[in-house]
């Protein structure tokens, strides 16, 4: 195993998460090996910064990581973070390292906090090598970690709005995977940024559990209908932006949304609760046009499309959920500091 070089050098990487609207389902290669799957959805402006130092020899420990937890460790093969170890591991990589990870909003919340972690990690750790790599290999090469490696029950979407940044269509093949983005006017992007609302309802949960469900249902063929259905309506969502006019595209994509978020929750018990269709019910019954759960499901963050005259009443009937203050960025995973 290469040990990294004892002279010191700092990494900083910035990585941001992301609101999957349509198609979320089809990016599971247990479905898209046999379909071809695709999404549509952005990456905002709340991030997962990963920090990589390189450790002075004086320790006792080799790899020293800080998260919820501090790890002192040896060897990687020690490592409790799942993603840390395998990283290393994979990257052949032994220390001497300073780990630290810091995060604007919760993990286990169903906007790809954990992979946008790991696309992170692995872009700090080539800057340490002093290599840039592209946001393709990045994201292929987070896929591999988690879907491979760790064996998370995880989908490949996350990593690749994770590495891209932006409001994109991925398209899934068994042999390949496609990003390009949105085609949307600026006026009609501002527009869709202002009519989205994020709420927090306060349950973390962890994707991989949530979803074995649905995936051993995706497995069995039980849940292609929905599935079919859902990946027809990033079709639908595209054609929206591009044809209705600015007054009707937030009404057709929020009902679109609503609409889709009925089939997501067909494809698992476990993808919503009382507690989530409450919230829903709320949000709809003071003007929301429509939205969904982020995410696998169970808890996280509500996405909602809604017009502008009926904010302050959705505000009111979710006050118990906290509003997320945000904007849609495009940069994707990024170095914003290094320093020898």
């Amino acid at each position: 195993m290469n040990k990294t070089k004892s002279s010191s050098r700092m990494i900083i990487s910035r990585t941001p998460v992301r609101i999957s609207l349509f198609g979320g389902g089809t990016d599971y290669p247990a479905y898209y090996d046999r379909h071809s799957g695709i999404v549509l959805g952005t990456t905002i402006n709340k991030y997962t910064y990963v920090s990589v130092n390189t450790l002075s020899e004086f320790f006792e420990h080799n790899i020293r990581i800080g998260y919820s937890k501090t790890e002192l460790v040896k060897k990687p093969e020690e490592i409790i973070h799942p993603s840390i170890r395998e990283c290393l591991l994979h990257k052949n990589i032994s220390g001497n390292l300073d780990i630290h990870i810091f995060s604007d909003l919760p993990a286990k919340t169903g906007l790809g906090s954990s992979s946008s972690f790991t696309v992170g990690f692995l872009n700090a750790l080539a800057a340490l090598e002093g290599k840039k790599v592209s946001k393709k290999k990045l994201a292929l090469e987070a896929c591999h970690i988690e879907q491979k490696l760790i064996k998370e029950n995880v989908g490949s979407q996350d990593q690749f709005h994770a590495a891209y940044g932006g409001f994109n269509i991925i398209e899934f093949n068994p042999n390949h995977i496609n990003v390009r983005p949105v085609i949307i006017s600026l006026e009609k992007l501002e527009l869709l940024e202002n009519s989205l609302m994020i709420f927090y309802t306060g349950l973390t949960r962890f994707a991989s559990d949530v979803v074995k469900e649905q995936i051993d249902k995706t497995k069995s063929k039980s849940n292609d209908t929905y599935l079919k259905k859902m990946k027809d309506m990033v079709k639908t969502a595209e054609d929206l932006i591009s044809t209705s006019s600015k007054d009707n595209m937030i009404k057709d994509l929020g009902l679109l949304l609503d609409e889709s978020w009925q089939l997501k929750k067909q494809l698992s018990s476990k993808i919503s609760n009382s507690k989530i269709d409450e919230s829903y019910s709320l949000a709809r019954k003071a003007g929301a046009y429509g939205g969904k759960l982020c995410g696998a499901g169970s808890g996280g963050f509500l996405a909602i499309l809604a017009p502008d005259n009926k904010k302050d009443e959705i505000r009111e009937n979710l006050k118990n959920l906290l509003e997320v203050d945000f904007k849609f960025e495009n940069q994707g995973s990024t170095i914003i500091y290094m320093k020898d």
